[in-house]
């Protein structure tokens, strides 16, 4: 009788797994589900249920995939996912491993977004050159946004925490629906024909894409862009991005952070006023310290206590440096002389006369010329030769080739 072959759990496993790897169905599947029990790992790795009214199967998305999405996941998101389904041996369990993700129903608007912001990009509305500074001791600030939100109640209570004497100005608008759009647009050309804002706020509270898209508007944007007021943008939470985020002065994570970024800290900016006035009072006390010990030194120095020997030193000092200098002036002097006398021999040495006293002399012709050869002269002609006391007055009776 055969024994029967016993296999481990391990090898279960990789079998079961290499059937489903070598499933051409299996691979390159996509899925459409409602997510659930969502969880991001701290090393970036998604683990989440995808289910329908009929069943459900675990899923996860490797971190490589996970840092290409613009959103984050949530539970309750209709998505498609596109992957492969295998076996982590270790738990024996089959999952699928997902690659893609696109939530169901905003792909559309996706689409639309990335449109509008590569038209209004290329018309340089996002260009910083156009941005205008926030200031920054307002006195008056236009808040657009839904009256009854968190996001006014928020923005009110943080610009009266820092600085109790700004205005703010609530302008109420529609901010999602259909109308939105249009209201907000409105709202911001009313500011500016007021005119007595020093920044205005837009913005709203965190949604969904639907909920926020009334942002994403051109009427909006170009609104914003053409606001002679500053605009500082406050839409949503801190992952979320609009376009009016990339159109206006300022973008904002959120309506709190907004009204920190426009209202100046009157208390901060007091300490810190106080701060520098005790640092400059510290400085100044220090230098009048230092100050008064240079002159208590200088009382105690011997030359404040006694002037006149202080002064009766100097004169023998300057004494010294007086014979001193004339003593160097007489060397100096005694010097050049030396050199002038040298250089007046050397020079006597070399002159005409000098060379004449050594015997030789000079002969000119009658023309005045000196003669340097006999071609010069012809027999019969008057010379005359000039040495060193005197001149002799010769006639040539010949000359003599050497």
């Amino acid at each position: 009788m055969l024994e029967p072959r016993i296999y481990s759990v391990s090898q279960i496993n990789r079998y079961i797994r290499g059937i489903f790897e070598n499933d051409i169905i299996l691979q390159g599947l996509w899925v459409k589900g409602e997510i659930s029990n969502y969880k991001r790992h701290s090393s970036g790795h998604l683990y989440f249920t995808l289910k329908d009214k009929n069943g459900a199967v675990n899923c996860i998305m490797f971190r490589g995939s996970a840092q290409i999405m613009p959103y984050e996941p949530e539970n309750g998101m209709e998505v498609v996912i596109c992957g492969y389904v295998s076996v982590y041996e270790k738990t024996g369990q089959y999952q699928f491993y997902a690659e893609l993700m696109q939530p169901v129903g905003t792909g559309s608007l996706a689409i639309a977004f990335e449109q509008m912001k590569a038209k209004l990009s290329a018309e340089g509305l996002f260009d910083n050159d156009f941005k205008r500074e926030i200031c920054k001791v307002p006195k008056t600030i236009a808040v657009i946004t839904s009256p009854t939100g968190a996001a006014i109640r928020d923005i009110i209570n943080i610009s009266k925490r820092r600085n109790s004497g700004v205005q703010i100005v609530v302008v109420p608008v529609l901010v999602q629906g259909e109308n939105a759009a249009k209201s907000i647009a409105n709202a911001i050309k009313q500011v500016n024909g007021w005119g007595k804002a020093d920044t205005i706020i837009v913005g709203r509270g965190g949604g969904s894409i639907e909920d926020l898209w009334a942002f994403n508007e051109e009427i909006v944007a170009r609104a914003i862009f053409g606001s002679e007021i500053p605009v500082i943008s406050a839409v949503g939470h801190e992952t979320d991005f609009t376009i009016a985020d990339f159109v206006s002065d300022l973008r904002a994570p959120t309506p709190s952070a907004a009204a920190e970024l426009a209202v100046n800290d009157f208390q901060g900016d007091l300490n810190k006023l106080n701060a520098q006035r005790l640092r400059i009072s510290f400085a100044i006390s220090k230098v009048l310290e230092n100050q008064k010990n240079r002159v208590i030194v200088l009382a105690k120095s011997r030359a404040f206590k006694h002037p006149q020997e202080n002064l009766a030193n100097n004169l023998i000092m300057l004494d010294r440096y007086k014979i001193d200098m004339e003593k160097a002036l007489f060397l100096n002097l005694e010097r050049k002389q030396k050199k002038f006398y040298h250089l007046a021999e050397r020079l006597e040495l070399l002159s005409p006369m000098g060379t004449l006293k050594r015997g030789y002399s000079a002969t000119f012709n009658k023309k005045n010329m000196l003669v340097s050869s006999i071609r010069d002269v012809k027999k019969g002609d008057k010379l005359r030769i000039k040495v060193s006391d005197g001149t002799i007055e010769a006639v040539a009776e010949g000359m003599v080739e050497s």
